[in-house]
């Protein structure tokens, strides 16, 4: 399913850049940095109004926590303005990642996708540089492996010969928050 998702995205970002592109931009968010987690973002304008973006992290031990989490984030976004990397927009995306926690005595250990909106305001500071305010909620699903920190889930949590999740569901999350600095490369 995750890699269906990447394939799809993917192959939608190069078509997408190959036939229409007429700005294409690189971007970090600064929030995610300032928790020591590494991110990059991509994002294209595809029409009049809109652009496609894909933006990933991998965050391990932000702010000495013990998390590992990798996460893709593409996004559709529509722009009020009449044009794209400007002003108020809203976006729809979604989000896969897998992680593993360890927090508060237990241990979440699995995979999560969602689907979400969000709403931001792009405000150019030069020709070539904006920054990007956005916040965005949506459902997040999740699988995960899910037990006390002192147990041996590879030996106490075996189901009929093999290891599977013990836990699933569906939260209602922040999806994606922050402020990014784009640069605008063409």
């Amino acid at each position: 399913m995750k890699r269906t998702l990447l394939v799809v995205v993917l192959t939608a970002l190069v078509s997408t850049l190959t036939v229409r592109a007429q700005k294409i931009a690189a971007n970090v968010d600064a929030l995610w940095l300032a928790t020591f987690t590494p991110n990059i973002g991509v994002e294209l304008v595809v029409g009049e109004r809109s652009t496609l973006s894909l933006n990933g992290l991998f965050a391990m031990k932000p702010l000495g926590k013990d998390i590992k989490i990798k996460a893709i984030q593409p996004e559709y976004r529509y722009y009020f303005s009449g044009r794209p990397m400007y002003k108020e927009f809203i976006g729809l995306g979604a989000i896969g990642a897998t992680y593993d926690i360890k927090w508060a005595g237990k241990v979440y250990d699995g995979t999560g996708l969602g689907l979400g909106l969000t709403f931001g305001y792009v405000m150019p500071i030069k020709s070539r540089i904006n920054i990007d305010f956005h916040a965005g909620f949506g459902f997040i699903f999740y699988k995960h492996k899910e037990y006390f920190n002192g147990d041996q889930y590879d030996a106490d949590y075996i189901f009929d010969g093999e290891q599977r999740a013990n836990a699933s569901g569906y939260y209602l999350l922040p999806t994606r928050i922050g402020v990014s600095i784009s640069y605008i490369l063409k």
